[in-house]
This record gives C-alpha cells, structure tokens and sequence, in this order.
C-alpha cells in the first residue's frame, strides 16, 4: 500500500464510510488461516460443524462472515479473518502486535527492566500480554490485623479491558507501528496506532459512548467475551481506578496515536 492509499483509507475510516478490518488482503487465501480455530468457532458460537460441509459451502460461509473476500477471480483473507484466525499473521501484517517494555523508574530514558514483542491471533495476544503485565507488576503488601494482604496497583479486569480496547480499536491500516505498552514505577501507558473517529471525543468516551473502527474484531472479540460493545470499557476503568485510590485514568491523541495512562494505587 502507498502512501497515498494509506492516507485515504485514514479519512475514509475517520468518517465511518469503510471499516478496514473487513478489507482484503492482497497474496493470501484460505490456506493462511487455521480451520481447526474456525471449526471451534462456529461449533461453539453458532452450533454447526463447519467440517461437516463441503469445500465450497466452507468456503461461501466464511465469506458471508467477512474472514474471506472476493477479489477479482480469487478469493482472499480479510484483515480481521487474518488477525482472529490467521496461522502466521505477522508475516502479512507486521503491524500486529504489541511491543512492551518496561522502565526502571518513571521515564522512557531509564534502564530497561524488560522487553518483549507479543504477536499472533487477538486473542492469544491479550492473554500472553496481560501474563506479561502481571509478572512485571510489583505487588506491596500491607500489614492488617497482624496479616499479610497483597496490595493491588492495577486491577487485572482494568489491564484486560486496556490490553483489550488498544487490540480492536487501533488502525490497522498504519502499516509501521505495532501497539506499544510502556510499564513506569508509578504507571502503564498504552499507545494505540490510530486517532478517533470524527464523531468520536475523549469525553464522550468516559460517559460511555461506544465506536466501533473496526466492527468485525469487535463483533467477533466480543463473542469470545473478551469485550463488550456497549461502550462500558472506559468508563469501568475509570470506576475501578477511582474504588482503589488512585489518580484518574488519562486519555489522549497525540498525532496519529491514541493513548491510556492509567496510574498505579498508592
């Protein structure tokens, strides 16, 4: 894709008037996805054994389910078929993905204490990142009644939906950026490739008002139950933060980046 495409695929999707996670994807087929996690799918989600269907009829299914586009004489990946069901989806689309690293202390130019590339399917990225949250995140504890209780920084339902809402509201039409995760001494940040819709403003999204840039990952990440589409997500982030004490979540665009920092509970 050039730079021209790249960029009027941007005001189109600003716009709402094309979702790109329904696009096709150029030098693929059928072959690059794993039909055995399609098999379970639609075994689990819509009560059929896909395997219990013809070449064709698999292959007409999963077109009318946006996974497979025609295109031309052919019949190709989508964006979101590749990135919730694609065998090897990094070789495609390099910009999936997250990169995480976290600083000893509270700026970017401090020591690196770890660092990590997590790619695959969505749904594998957001367990093998919040396993990676967890074990970076230190856990003080206080004395009460003479016992030791674990003193919680970060809400793991907060870090999920985080992790969750970077992974199916970013553009994935930004070819060279990955989702970054930076962990600081007294917060996380997580910076999302990508600005919000035109009718889309940062306080409308802490009152709950939903957007969808990429329908299709959120249809399909929400009947795995890893998100909901009411719009719910931010503002229970907000309220989770707020019960445990600590300083209000901060949203923000800056250039074509859209990032949550959410502060440690002291």
């Amino acid at each position: 894709m050039n730079k021209t495409e790249e960029e009027l695929i941007r005001l189109f999707e600003a716009n709402g008037s094309i979702h790109f996670d329904i696009s096709p994807v150029y030098n693929t087929s059928i072959k690059d996805l794993n039909m055995d996690i399609i098999r379970d799918y639609f075994f689990k989600y819509n009560t059929f054994d896909l395997y219990e269907e013809d070449k064709k009829s698999i292959e007409r299914i999963l077109i009318n389910a946006d996974i497979l586009k025609e295109l031309d004489s052919r019949v190709v990946c989508s964006v979101g078929g590749l990135l919730i069901f694609g065998k090897r989806t990094e070789n495609v689309m390099p910009q999936n993905g997250i990169s995480f690293a976290h600083f000893n202390g509270k700026e970017i130019t401090d020591d690196l204490i770890d660092k990590k590339v997590i790619c695959g399917r969505l749904q594998d990225i957001a367990e093998q990142t919040l396993v990676v949250l967890k074990n970076n995140i230190k856990s003080p504890s206080v004395i009460k009644d003479l016992r030791r209780e674990e003193k919680e920084e970060y809400p793991i339902t907060v870090l999920r939906e985080a992790i969750v809402n970077s992974l199916v509201h970013r553009n994935y039409s930004i070819e060279g950026s990955k989702i970054r995760i930076f962990m600081f001494d007294d917060r996380i940040e997580f910076h999302s490739p990508g600005k919000l819709p035109n009718t889309v403003t940062i306080e409308k999204m802490k009152i709950g008002v939903s957007y969808a840039t990429n329908p299709f990952l959120v249809k399909y990440m929400e009947n795995m139950r890893y998100t909901d589409q009411f719009g719910r997500g931010i503002p229970m982030i907000f309220k989770s933060m707020k019960d445990i004490g600590a300083m209000e979540p901060e949203l923000k665009e800056i250039g074509e980046e859209f990032i949550i920092t959410i502060y440690a509970a002291k």
